[in-house]
């Protein structure tokens, strides 16, 4: 049997480290720099400020588009990100080691691997038929958050944990109360942790598809309440590429979707940023 040195070992394994980087790197722009090739010429300001008008030849723009999309986001969100992070913070600070404790991560870890469109067919019997909230951005905002959920708790918890237990032995030797140290010490100390998991759930958010199909409604109107229907991006790209002919129209839509990914990633880790060096006292 061929026996290799450490150094030969250690370089074919920088090999293979740099090496799925790569590939993984080329992947991704592979895909981005194709959408964005074939969708921006299709993109100006007509596009972008009328609303669709239905139709095989998919004619009209994404103005209510990009409003339901942001409508559902934000509802999600304001729902979602209070009840993950309490949960995640409970789970890690003061759940008791005791099989109901097990069960509740076990049901967590099962829950994050359920398909999407499983969360929809639970959102469409629940929220659309049995609470008669029908067809509207509140169904589809609820039903994203019992799907982003199980992410947002898994990644918090994470996020606690990975604070040294010193820093809660400091706070607690100095007087702190249990929840001051948690919300003083533990919270900072954990926020890139959180910011990720905030991250990750708007960006599943955007480009989810499947349980909104039977939860969104698909209307191209303009949403005027949360009882209102609507059309995600994501979802008006799967229209347009599988009901009309306007295949033009789907790529620009999917490279706004992915234009409006990125701007939304760098301004929440400009405001990260600003707000852990604020915490840190440095401005």
């Amino acid at each position: 049997m061929l026996k290799l040195s450490p150094k030969t070992t250690q370089k074919m394994a920088m090999v293979y480290v740099w090496g799925g980087g790569v590939i993984t790197v080329l992947i991704l722009l592979t895909v981005i720099g194709y959408v964005l090739i074939q969708g921006i010429p299709g993109l100006n300001l007509d596009f972008l400020i009328t609303p669709p008008q239905g139709g095989l030849s998919g004619e009209g723009g994404i103005s209510t588009v990009i409003v339901s999309t942001l409508y559902l986001v934000v509802v999600t969100l304001v729902i979602l990100v209070p009840i993950g992070l309490f949960a995640s913070i409970y789970l890690a600070e003061y759940a008791p080691d005791n099989k109901l404790t097990r069960i509740i991560r076990y049901g967590v870890e099962v829950l994050s691997g359920v398909p999407s469109i499983i969360f929809g067919l639970f959102g469409f019997a629940l929220f659309v038929t049995a609470l008669h909230f029908k067809f509207s951005i509140l169904s589809g905002a609820l039903t994203l958050v019992c799907l982003l959920l199980p992410t947002m708790i898994r990644t918090c918890e994470e996020a606690i944990r990975s604070v040294p237990y010193s820093h809660r032995e400091a706070a607690l030797a100095l007087g702190a109360t249990r929840w001051q140290m948690v919300s003083k010490v533990l919270l900072p100390s954990a926020l890139p942790g959180i910011i990720t998991a905030v991250i990750l759930c708007m960006g599943r958010a955007i480009e989810e598809t499947a349980c909104l199909y039977v939860t969104l409604g698909g209307s191209a109107a303009m949403p005027t309440s949360l009882l209102s229907g609507g059309r995600t991006l994501s979802l008006h790209v799967f229209y347009l590429a599988m009901e009309t002919r306007a295949f033009d129209k789907a790529m620009a839509t999917g490279a706004v979707l992915i234009i409006l990914i990125i701007v939304i990633n760098s301004i929440t880790n400009y405001l990260s940023s600003r707000l852990q060096r604020r915490l840190k006292g440095r401005v």
